[in-house]
């Protein structure tokens, strides 16, 4: 009985290493070609208000939604009206008196990277890129060079971070009257027109 346990036991671990390395195999694979879609459940765009001098507020975007092109092209959609601030009322003052989402409804990110240097990227490995993003808001076109750091998670999804906050100045992108009415609506000394904006956006294969 025993020996005809071994030969047995031995094509199983066989099989197993077989299996542990053709898994090894595919997670060092390259990326595949093709389009990339944004999982917006996944993902996050940020800003941090300041007012009255030193009072810090986060909010972020609940809609997101985007596509990497194979040929590199990135573009991402932000829908103003799903601003989250944590406060309904003021929410609402975002989206009417600073975004004017009835008139702009979207921010729009374009940018282009190589898609070869993604690609070649294996599971746990990040790439440190900046990248010219062009931010069409309120009416206003703007270049931006981001610093991005770009991981591989598992399989076959892509992280995309901000890798540090980009500085927006909302003189420069139609914002300015805007934050003046929430200054005033708030009854608030000052409201900063600098405002950082961090992105945490995963992207996977289209399909």
């Amino acid at each position: 009985m025993i020996r005809s346990l071994i030969p047995f036991s031995a094509v199983s671990l066989a099989l197993a290493l077989a299996a542990c390395s053709a898994g090894a195999d595919q997670a060092e694979a390259p990326l595949p070609e093709g389009a990339w879609q944004l999982a917006a459940d996944q993902s996050n765009v940020g800003f941090v208000s300041v007012k009255a001098g030193n009072v810090g507020e986060a909010h972020s975007f609940r809609k997101l939604s985007g596509t990497v092109e194979p040929d590199g092209t990135v573009g991402v959609a932000i829908d103003l009206a799903s601003v989250d601030t944590g406060i309904d009322i003021r929410n609402q003052r975002m989206r009417d008196m600073l975004f004017e989402v009835a008139n702009f409804p979207e921010a729009r990110l374009t940018a282009k990277i190589d898609p070869n240097a993604v690609k070649a990227l294996k599971p746990g490995e990040r790439k440190a890129m900046t990248v010219p993003v062009t931010l069409d808001l309120h009416g206003t076109t703007n270049s931006i060079e981001a610093p991005l750091t770009v991981t591989r998670l598992a399989g076959d999804t892509v992280l995309v971070e901000t890798a540090k906050p980009l500085i927006i100045d909302a003189s420069a992108v139609g914002l300015e009257a805007g934050v003046g009415k929430l200054q005033e609506v708030a009854k608030l000394p000052a409201i900063s027109t600098a405002v950082p904006v961090t992105a945490s956006l995963v992207f996977k294969p289209k399909g």
